[in-house]
């Protein structure tokens, strides 16, 4: 089993904070190899917990995505929890005076390794925000789960978005502490910067490869299958066509009522996507797009991880409903993110030329080759600042 960075923090480091005064940024996920929060690691401390900083969904990963939470108190430890996600985008970075009487902001968040996950950009931003009060911050790592592979689109200035606020690909390979050190250095007002490196991991590592007990990080994130197909199957929020939201397999699942499974998976299967098989499915969200009605699409099975390639995949699906079902498909008209002049799809991927490329018809295999040519630029820069 791999220790994670608050295993390291709990054996090495909590006992010599002494009675320093922490914030604490987290979710249900921050856990150690036991299950045991990372607030009550703290607690049994000399260190002073002051307050808990939440990023979208909250602390208890109650509230659905684009959902805003309200601040509140801790149940148990009867401190403030301020919540990083709420109506409006200036509630996704802490304001200045909730630093004022701390001495370290810790940040123990579990990506998932796609860029669209809202949690590396709520640590940026609480990074950022931290340093410029003279606060220093403390990094525990956690694996990326779905390995060190990169894939996909790297972000365009112009398409920066709380799903993307610095240009890192889609499937980006990194560590949340790999990218903080990355932001740190080249976007934000270098704070202290201290990172607790896990013991043990390896980039080659699937998450059920570490030993440790996998915990939901968010409500549409319920397994490692799910986290797998993520980095491309998020794109369908970006479309009319449901992701899975509502249902026991989200992003596994897709479709919409328009769509004959049976015809698509004859499609798709047609562009020969390797790791992957798709099954004929039908569904009914009980929330989220579509609810309360019957949708045909497909359950897309990984058979092999390590060759597939999800954000191909995620446009491999776009592509085929688009061509299949032009008079009923669309690209969400709907804001996104807090983004309304944009659309939400292109915020996704990063840039619109991936949409225009679908639209005018380009060949999955001029997708790929184009997203390929392109890897090589993201792979150098993320090379100085991996830390395994």
């Amino acid at each position: 089993m791999i220790r994670t960075g608050l295993s390291v923090f709990r054996d090495e480091i909590i006992g010599k904070l002494g009675r320093k005064k922490l914030a604490v940024l987290c979710n249900q996920a921050s856990v150690d190899e036991n299950c045991i929060h990372i607030l009550d690691i703290i607690s049994e401390s000399n260190a002073k917990l002051e307050l808990i900083l939440t990023p979208e969904h909250g602390l208890f990963s109650i509230a659905q995505d684009q959902v805003a939470v309200e601040n509140t108190i801790h149940p148990k430890y009867n401190i403030p929890m301020i919540s990083l996600y709420g109506d409006n985008p200036e509630s996704l970075s802490p304001k200045h005076d909730i630093f004022n009487d701390i001495d370290m902001l810790i940040i123990d968040l579990q990506d998932i390794g796609a860029r669209y996950y809202t949690f590396v950009w709520t640590a940026s931003l609480a990074l950022e925000r931290a340093a410029e009060m003279n606060t220093s911050v403390m990094v525990l790592d956690r694996p990326n789960p779905i390995t060190g592979a990169i894939e996909g689109p790297t972000l365009e200035d112009e398409f920066t978005s709380f799903v993307g606020l610095y240009p890192i690909t889609a499937r980006h390979g990194m560590t949340i502490a790999e990218i903080l050190s990355y932001v740190n250095i080249k976007f934000a007002n270098a704070a202290e910067l201290e990172i607790v490196k896990m013991k043990g991991w390896q980039r080659s590592m699937w998450f059920d490869e570490t030993g440790l007990p996998w915990i939901p990080t968010s409500p549409n994130m319920p397994t490692l299958k799910t986290a797998t197909v993520y980095p491309g199957m998020c794109l369908i929020e970006g479309t009319n066509v449901s992701e899975g939201r509502g249902t026991t397999k989200p992003f596994e699942v897709f479709g919409a009522p328009f769509i004959d499974s049976y015809d698509f998976v004859d499609k798709i299967n047609s562009f020969r996507l390797e790791g992957v098989k798709f099954l004929p499915w039908f569904f009914e969200p009980k929330f989220s797009k579509y609810a309360g009605k019957t949708c045909g699409g497909a359950l897309i099975n990984v058979i092999q991880r390590d060759i597939a390639k999800p954000v191909l995949i995620g446009f491999a699906i776009v592509k085929a409903i688009f061509e299949m079902y032009p008079n009923e498909f669309e690209f969400s008209q709907e804001s996104y993110e807090f983004v309304g002049d944009k659309l939400a799809f292109d915020v996704l991927a990063g840039s619109d030329r991936w949409r225009n490329m679908i639209v005018q018809g380009a060949s999955l295999e001029d997708i790929s080759l184009t997203m390929e040519s392109e890897l090589s630029e993201f792979s150098d820069m993320s090379s100085k600042f991996k830390l395994y």
